[in-house]
C-alpha cells in the first residue's frame, strides 16, 4: 500500500481545523486557500453570497484556453451537533490508519489533496488547463455552486469535463437521483375542541395530504424504472412535521416538510402538479365550507438537478481511464455534479473516502484512500501535460 505524502495529510489537518459548519461562514478556510495558492504563483476568484459572508474559489493552472478539467468540491460540513465523538470533530486525528474528523470523508480530504499536489501541476508544461472549483453550502441544497455555473457560462474558457471529489471510494459514478424539496403549510381556524364543526384542523389535513403523498410513493415504486439505483424507483418521503398548541384547541396551522428523490426520467413537475391537484379536489372544498380565510400553501426550497447517465461522454471516458477501470456506479446521495451537466459541460463523480462515514460521528478517511487519489490525480496532470 502507498503511503500519503505528507503535504496531504498536513493540508487535511488544516482545512478540519475550520469549522465550516453550513450555518457558518466559510470564509477563514477560502482565505487560507486562496492564499496558499497565491503561494504557488496562482490567481483565484471569489464568487460571493449575497451577505458576503460566504463565497465560492475558482482558479485555474495552465493554459488560458478551453477544453480544460475542473475538480470541484464543497468547502462546508454538517454539523456535530449531538454526535458523541471519540476524539475533537474539527482536530484531525490518525490512529489505526484512518483520518478521523467532520470532513475528513464528505469532502475536505480531496480538496487537500488536490492542494497537496498544486505543486506537482504547475511543474509540468500542463496542454490543458485543471481548475479548482470549491463552493459552500452544498449540504443544505447546494446552494453556493450556482455562483460557480455562473462563471463557467461565461466568465472564463469553457472546460470539457468536471470532476466532483464526493466519496465513491475511488469508483467512477455517473449518476444520482434528482433531489426537489418542499414546504407545505395547513392553514386551519383555531375553536374550542368541543365544537370540531366551528373549526377546520389543519393537522388532520395535513395528515390527509400526507397520506396522499405516501399513496403516490407507492405508486411510484410498483411503477420502478431504473435498477442501477436502490432503490430502483423514484421515492417520496415527509421529513418533518409541526402544529397545534394545546390538546383543547383545534391547530390552526400544520407544516411539513418533504422531499421526492427522482429516478433520471422523473417529470420533476408532475409530483407538486398532483398534490396542487388532490388539495384543490379534496382538501379546500371541505375547508371552505367553515371558513374561505383557511388554506394550503406549497412552497419549493430546494433542488439538487440529477445527475444523468450519458454513455462516453468526455469525463466519463477521461475518469474511467484515470481510474482504470470498465465500470460505473450509481449513488443514492445528491451532489453538485447534474448542475454542471445542465449547463452542458459533462461532469462524473470520484473522489476518496466511504459515504457511509459521512455526516455521523467519528467520520473518518482510511490512508489507503488518500493515497489511491493521489495516484489518481497524478494520471489527472499527466493527461493535462501529454
Amino acid at each position: 500500500m502507498a503511503s500519503p505524502l505528507p503535504q496531504s495529510l498536513a493540508l487535511i489537518e488544516r482545512l478540519i481545523g475550520f469549522d465550516t459548519t453550513s450555518r457558518l461562514s466559510n470564509l477563514a478556510l477560502i482565505d487560507f486557500v486562496a492564499d496558499y495558492l497565491r503561494g504557488h504563483g496562482i490567481a483565484s476568484r471569489k464568487v460571493f453570497d449575497a451577505s458576503g459572508k460566504k463565497a465560492n474559489l475558482y482558479a485555474s493552472i495552465g493554459p488560458d484556453v478551453p477544453g480544460g478539467i475542473v475538480l470541484s468540491g464543497h468547502t462546508d460540513v454538517v454539523p456535530v451537533d449531538g454526535q458523541d465523538w471519540a476524539s475533537p470533530p474539527f482536530t484531525a486525528t490518525t490512529r489505526e490508519g484512518r483520518i478521523y474528523g467532520r470532513g475528513t470523508a464528505d469532502m475536505k480530504s480531496f480538496i487537500a489533496i488536490v492542494l497537496a499536489l498544486v505543486p506537482e501541476m504547475t511543474a509540468q508544461s500542463l496542454r490543458v488547463p485543471l481548475h479548482l472549483a470549491f463552493s459552500y453550502d452544498e449540504e443544505v441544497g447546494c446552494l453556493g455552486v450556482h455562483g460557480l455555473l455562473e462563471l463557467l457560462k461565461s466568465g472564463v474558457p469553457r472546460p470539457r469535463a468536471v470532476i466532483v471529489g464526493e466519496p465513491t471510494m475511488m469508483r467512477v459514478v455517473n449518476a444520482h437521483k434528482g433531489i426537489n424539496t418542499f414546504r407545505t403549510v395547513v392553514r386551519g381556524l383555531e375553536a374550542h375542541s368541543s365544537a370540531t364543526h366551528q373549526g377546520v384542523n389543519a393537522i388532520q389535513y395535513a395528515a390527509e395530504i400526507i397520506g396522499f403523498l405516501t399513496r403516490l410513493g407507492g405508486e411510484l415504486k410498483e411503477a420502478g424504472g431504473f435498477p442501477r439505483f436502490d432503490p430502483p424507483y423514484t421515492t417520496v418521503h415527509v421529513g418533518t412535521i409541526q402544529g397545534g398548541t394545546v390538546l383543547n384547541i383545534i391547530p390552526r396551522e400544520c407544516r411539513f416538510v418533504w422531499e421526492f428523490r427522482g429516478i433520471p426520467g422523473q417529470d420533476e413537475q408532475e409530483i407538486p402538479a398532483r398534490l396542487d391537484a388532490f388539495v384543490q379536489r379534496e382538501i379546500l372544498p371541505r375547508m371552505h365550507t367553515v371558513s374561505r380565510d383557511t388554506g394550503v400553501h406549497t412552497t419549493p426550497l430546494a433542488r439538487v438537478a440529477p445527475l444523468l447517465p450519458t454513455d462516453g461522454s468526455p469525463a466519463e471516458t477521461l475518469v474511467m481511464a484515470l481510474a482504470e477501470t470498465n465500470a460505473t456506479h450509481t449513488v443514492a446521495y445528491g451532489t453538485e455534479a447534474g448542475f454542471f451537466q445542465e449547463i452542458g459541460i459533462p461532469a462524473v463523480i470520484c473522489g476518496p473516502g466511504d459515504i457511509a462515514q459521512a455526516h455521523r460521528p467519528d467520520e473518518f478517511i482510511a490512508l489507503d484512500q488518500v493515497a489511491d487519489c493521489e495516484i489518481f490525480l497524478r494520471r489527472l496532470i499527466d493527461h493535462a501535460a501529454s
